[in-house]
């Protein structure tokens, strides 16, 4: 037993010793009908022994109830130390702030453990989300928010601005298996890899889900992938097309002298052999076109003065001859700036607005182009070239940014490849689209 049992036990003895001896005393003064004062007297000494023994069982009681309810309600500031009680209170009242003091320090440890748990997670480079039980969306950390601006509401219908694919994904998807999904961001769409989990949340089931953009790391492969190729295709159609090349203009060279016009028969052979040797050299001119898109571009990025850099483009296509007849209009944000290499820029920017007014031109009794540079809600530039034109068929949307494509019978198909190269070495994203009211709309976003 605790010293504190023993002590209490002893003041509970003699506290009921002291109200039996009243209790005697009274009954006695009641025997004798002379002692009236003596019944007053004895009276009081059982009603104040009556109440030591009260105030001593109720005062432990007081103290463990006050404990409890300091516990239940998390009031941990709660102090028992009591001087001059006696009868073990006082080692009662160490054990009882004992008891407090390691709540309390368990109470900061777990504050502490969630406000890092907390900054962890806020701080996370993959976007997180929880969905409860109802529907309810909630982006969980910085990363989401940044991602995520363009809905408004809570909802998984709400958040169909980034594409059906994302909402179906948040309805119920990815659960234990990831999946890559198209996300529409700052209206181009990013492939990111979703995954969901499902833990307990205050009694109830939430859907924690992971969003990670891996658009960079596809694209990166891809271009390295088709680097790979070109690299492979081209070196091995020239060391098979040089020594061609090489022999027809010999050819071509003996037959010059041996044709003196008077047989028909060399002639054709001389014009055989000229023909051969310029379609070897168209080959050869071919092949070493598409070698610059076997090399990754070099990326000198420097700040442009974003409006004098459209008005500088503007008048570069106004003197060109390709801007006969073709109407022009820039719209740029004049606090504009941005860190890109304007040279590499520049010219793909000058490359899409000849496509764009070649197609304009032909198709079009008013032929326009609309070059648009402004801010995104994400801080991204977004510069937009758009003609009123046929437009892109959604199905060659994909196939017209791939080397060696092209529908037009005097093109290379290098162009595109080469300008989504270099948007992607800037880490930004390129994709084509309707224009309001008509015609194609090339959305760049670095």
């Amino acid at each position: 037993m605790s010293v504190f049992g023993h002590r209490f036990i002893l003041g509970l003895g003699w506290r009921l010793g002291l109200l039996v001896l009243a209790a005697f005393g009274f009954a006695a003064a009641m025997a004798r009908p002379d002692l009236g004062a003596a019944r007053i007297v004895a009276a009081l000494l059982v009603a104040a022994a009556a109440a030591l023994l009260w105030r001593h069982v109720q005062r432990t009681n007081v103290e463990l109830s006050r404990f409890i309810d300091a516990v239940r309600f998390g009031d941990f500031s709660q102090g028992f130390a009591h001087r001059g009680q006696g009868s073990g209170f006082g080692e009662l009242a160490g054990t009882l702030d004992e008891a407090i003091k390691r709540l309390r320090d368990e109470r900061h440890k777990l504050i502490d453990a969630n406000r890092f748990y907390e900054a962890v997670l806020d701080d996370a480079p993959t976007a997180l989300l929880t969905v409860d039980a109802d529907g309810r969306v909630e982006l969980a950390n910085k990363a989401a928010r940044r991602l995520l601006v363009r809905h408004q509401g809570v909802r998984v219908e709400d958040f169909r601005d980034y594409g059906d694919a994302f909402a179906n994904a948040l309805q119920g998807g990815a659960v234990g298996r990831p999946r890559l999904v198209p996300l529409l961001s700052d209206g181009v769409p990013q492939t990111m890899l979703v995954s969901a989990a499902i833990v307990h949340r205050l009694g109830g089931l939430v859907r924690v889900v992971a969003v990670q953009p891996i658009q960079g790391e596809l694209n990166a492969i891809e271009i390295a992938a088709q680097s790979d190729l070109i690299r492979v295709l081209t070196h091995e159609i020239m060391n098979s097309m040089t020594p061609v090349t090489s022999l027809a203009h010999s050819a071509v060279g003996l037959m010059r002298g041996i044709d003196q016009g008077a047989n028909a028969e060399i002639a054709d052979a001389r014009i055989a052999l000229e023909t051969l040797a310029r379609r070897a050299d168209g080959v050869m001119h071919f092949v070493e076109s598409y070698r610059q898109i076997s090399r990754a571009p070099e990326i000198r990025a420097r700040p442009i003065d974003v409006p004098a850099w459209g008005r500088e483009l503007e008048s570069l296509f106004r003197a060109s001859d390709r801007a006969q007849g073709i109407g022009f209009t820039l719209e740029v944000d004049e606090s504009l700036t941005l860190d890109a290499d304007p040279d590499l820029m520049s010219q793909v920017l000058i490359n899409l607005i000849r496509n764009a007014a070649q197609a304009a031109r032909g198709h079009n009794e008013d032929p326009h182009v609309w070059l648009t540079m402004t801010r995104t809600r994400l801080g991204s530039t977004e510069i937009e070239v758009a003609d009123n034109g046929p437009g892109v068929p959604e199905s060659l949307r994909q196939d017209i940014f791939l080397p060696f494509f092209t529908t037009r019978a005097e093109g290379t198909g290098v162009g595109l490849s080469l300008a989504r190269q270099v948007v992607l070495a800037h880490r930004g994203a390129i994709s084509v689209g309707d224009r309001p009211g008509g015609g194609a709309l090339f959305r760049i976003v670095i």
